[in-house]
């Protein structure tokens, strides 16, 4: 099994080292990363890793600006990955972080750590236990924050 690893240089952490990071050390899947310059590029990185490098998933990771128009172009790279996703008939695992997230650099940095490497996980388990996300479906589950916890019928 092959994970690709799609990711920026407008992220201010280096979230490709972390998700890498996090695979290696549960499991053994073979990484390919592909680094492009911000988050509108991911669609397109996560196809050739697809289609030319072989991968059977990708992870698509990205920071969102603050601005008004960071938030614009991050709802157009996920359209691009859904895209992505039905063209290639693949997961691409989306995993974006936005700036206004925290309230400062620290909690920030935090939240980006702990979502990448709680969607790394995720990515295991799609690729070699995928029962184990239905034993956990229904559960509330949030990547990188406080759970919200499953509702009682």
């Amino acid at each position: 099994m092959k994970a690709g690893i799609a990711d920026t240089t407008f992220a201010r952490v280096n979230m490709g080292a972390i998700a890498i990071e996090e695979l290696k050390k549960n499991a053994s899947i073979r990484t390919e990363r592909y680094t492009v310059p911000g988050i509108k590029d991911l669609p397109v990185a996560a196809k050739k890793l697809i289609e030319e490098q072989g991968c059977d998933i990708v992870m698509a990771l990205g920071m969102v600006g603050g601005m008004p128009i960071d938030k614009t172009c991050a709802h157009e790279a996920s359209l691009g990955l859904i895209f992505v996703q039905l063209m290639t008939n693949k997961h691409v695992i989306e995993v974006f972080i936005h700036e206004d997230e925290a309230e400062n650099d620290k909690t920030l940095a935090e939240l980006v750590d702990k979502r990448t490497r709680e969607h790394a996980l995720n990515v295991i388990e799609l690729l070699l236990k995928p029962k184990l996300l239905v034993k956990r479906a229904g559960m509330g589950e949030r990547q990188g924050g406080i759970d919200a916890g499953s509702l009682r019928l």
